[in-house]
């Protein structure tokens, strides 16, 4: 059965949070070249994050007893969706405010809400994921990177890769095998929280073509985690968990608007010509009317995670049609202004479509590849 995605609107208490982004907005980011600007939510700035932070707008959806806004996910949707659409640096506390701090609260110990959260919303624990590893491919399933009990917690050894922003963060949440072997799939994985500075631990940035280093490579090398601080919810159920944790990264504004910041430019020169051809006219009805039927998706699937529904296949859906569009608008921008070569685009416009076509294939990796959604997709459909 097709998941049913009903109509949503933002309540108007969260929609007047707007207005404030965007004169802080304003106020920070102005100055920013759009090519820098396109880079958004792998862009790292450290100091902006905690300007965030001190106005409560990380942790916006944590309890307030650890600092949090205890805000809805609404409200969140509408902070993520300024900054995203005006490319503001959020990279340094995406994950933990995303992902990172709300499993915490929903599956950690009182200890780790304790440690953990206030932090989180302070802006002074960035965190990272690590689900993939080395020759692996796109099959989370055959971890080998493995935690044996010892006392007092766990010795960990392994790699992780395709690790966002790894080389900049405090703390990373591993899934690892706690007990079994690859061949049991999902039987025996577990979460870890594991500190990024510990002895044993190695990062390496690795490159990619844009000349950006946000992925990196971890090796744990006889890496003690704590049973107070490391273990995330219950052994062996850390399958479950990554699920969940995924709804979460796949379902938000991020996976419609990783090339808005390249549309906005070339609008504003479109504008400035002062006349649309009618290629033009035609390729922008299309992009801003998929643009507003995958917010309309994406807000919705928000509905779903205030009323506390599983959007793991609405969520995979929004993230595989949102990832195609955003990877359609650099080729179709590039290709009309490519039609009309005596034309002038203003360089700025060339460097964000440069770095917005160099970035896009990763678009349908990160947060699972296409064919593995597609292929969840079928099975919560019933297709196989």
């Amino acid at each position: 059965m097709i998941p049913m995605l009903s109509p949503t609107a933002i309540p108007a208490e969260d929609e007047a949070l707007r207005a404030e982004m965007r004169q802080f907005l304003d106020e920070t980011i102005a100055h920013i070249p759009a090519d820098i600007r396109a880079r958004s939510w792998m862009g790292f700035d450290a100091d902006f994050s905690r300007s965030l932070a001190q106005r409560g707008w990380v942790g916006l959806t944590l309890p307030t007893r650890y600092g949090g806004g205890g805000r809805s996910a609404f409200a969140r949707f509408v902070l993520v969706e300024e900054m995203l659409a005006r490319g503001a640096p959020v990279s340094a506390h995406w994950i933990g405010d995303r992902q990172s701090g709300p499993l915490i609260n929903k599956v950690g110990t009182d200890a780790q809400r304790e440690f953990y959260l206030p932090r989180i919303c302070s802006g002074e624990a960035f965190f990272c994921i690590g689900m993939s590893e080395p020759d692996s491919g796109s099959d989370l399933a055959s971890v080998r990177t493995r935690a044996t009990r010892v006392e007092g917690g766990w010795r960990v050894n392994g790699r992780k890769v395709w690790t966002t922003n790894a080389h900049y963060s405090h703390y990373i949440i591993a899934l690892v095998r706690t007990s079994g072997s690859p061949e049991d799939r999902h039987r025996g994985l577990s979460q870890l929280i594991i500190d990024l500075h510990a002895p044993g631990v190695t990062v390496r940035p690795i490159e990619d073509l844009t000349g950006d280093a946000h992925f990196n490579e971890i090796e744990f090398d006889d890496v003690f985690v704590s049973d107070e601080l490391g273990m995330l919810g219950q052994e062996g159920n850390g399958w479950e968990q990554v699920m969940a944790e995924l709804a979460f990264e796949r379902s938000g504004p991020e996976r419609l608007l990783s090339s808005v910041v390249l549309v906005n430019e070339w609008l504003d020169y479109l504008r400035s010509r002062g006349n649309f051809s009618g290629a033009e006219a035609t390729a922008l009805g299309r992009i801003l009317s998929h643009l507003a039927v995958l917010r309309a998706m994406s807000v919705a699937v928000t509905g779903q995670l205030v009323r506390g529904e599983d959007p793991v296949l609405a969520s995979a859906i929004v993230k595989d049609l949102g990832t195609e569009l955003e990877q359609h608008i650099p080729d179709v921008i590039g290709n009309l202004l490519a039609a009309d070569p005596d034309a002038l685009p203003p360089t700025m416009l060339w460097r964000t479509l440069a770095y917005v076509t160099q970035i896009s294939p990763s678009y349908s990796l990160r947060g699972g590849t296409r064919e593995i959604l597609r292929s969840m997709i079928a099975r919560g459909l019933g297709l196989r």
